[in-house]
């Protein structure tokens, strides 16, 4: 086993605490699904968010909605860089992995144009 990162990225429909949820749910999911990835090969997540979204921590969501409650998880802002993708959170999924694994990142809704980049 060895300890790869995927990607993933979704912007957000406004800054609440729903439409942050639903953001999280939703890019959590398709990053699992792609990856078969479960609880027990997660080392940690890192989430971000740019700073037009504050109304919510993601980790709460992916540890309530999701179950993930032995998986460490962090939260913390985007970094301001001028016209740079706005409403936009990112994740990073540290997980335990055969050596042949290739990960899948996942950019949905706006930020698939953060593949551009």
């Amino acid at each position: 086993m060895i300890t790869k990162g995927i990607r993933g990225a979704i912007t957000v429909d406004e800054n609440t605490e729903d439409a942050i949820k639903a953001a999280v749910l939703e890019l959590l999911s398709e990053m699992f699904r792609k990856n078969d990835l479960t609880q027990e090969n997660i080392s940690h997540i890192i989430f971000t968010l740019t700073r037009d979204l504050n109304a919510a921590f993601p980790a709460k969501f992916a540890r309530i909605d999701m179950g993930l409650t032995k998986t460490a998880m962090m939260c913390y802002s985007e970094l301001d860089v001028p016209g740079a993708l706005a409403m936009c959170l990112r994740v990073l999924v540290v997980a335990n992995v055969k050596e042949d694994f290739e990960p899948e990142f996942v950019y949905l809704k706006g930020a698939d144009k953060l593949r551009l980049i």
